[in-house]
């Protein structure tokens, strides 16, 4: 039985991971190291409570919440501004004519508070309801609208009303 379960983990590890670690990396605002550290930790956390975890009928949207209050608590961590390194490793090639806009709404991303992130990137990146993001985050509704407002209004302020300025190739 265990086999059975472990070899279901295994499976389910490797078919969300890299779901979860894009998220993570806009959770982050782009710290791909941190996020490769909120999703093994995320991914430990469903390993321990994998037997009840498995019998749930949305464990990705299980997983997914996990891994946002994994972050929101690194977020109230005293060490969470520590950074480990200043030298950046080699990254893949990637397209060259989307990274100004994805380096433009990062840095957004990275200006507003951690909760107000969570909410963008659970409601417009995962595509969640205003309940399942305030049952992610453990808040209620109206916190989850509020935030989604103020932290709308504070990307508009900061990218402007057309985004087109920012995807010009």
């Amino acid at each position: 039985m265990r086999q059975v379960l472990a070899d279901q983990y295994a499976e389910f590890a490797a078919a969300r991971a890299g779901h979860l670690y894009r998220s993570a990396c806009l959770l982050t605002a782009g710290d791909t190291h941190l996020a490769e550290d909120l999703v093994q930790e995320a991914l430990g956390r469903l390993y321990i409570s994998w037997q009840r975890v498995s019998r749930v009928g949305n464990p990705a949207g299980y997983a997914q919440t996990v891994l946002t209050r994994t972050f929101l608590a690194h977020q109230r961590r005293r060490s969470s501004t520590e950074r480990a390194t200043d030298t950046l490793p080699d990254r893949a090639a990637v397209d060259q004519r989307d990274v100004p806009l994805r380096l433009t709404l990062l840095e957004a991303l990275a200006r507003l508070p951690a909760k107000d992130r969570a909410v963008v990137v659970l409601r417009y990146w995962e595509d969640r309801s205003i309940e399942e993001t305030a049952d992610a985050m453990n808040v209620s509704s109206a916190a989850v609208r509020t935030r989604c407002t103020r932290a709308l209004g504070r990307l508009r302020d900061l990218l402007g009303e057309d985004l087109g300025e920012y995807a010009r190739f």
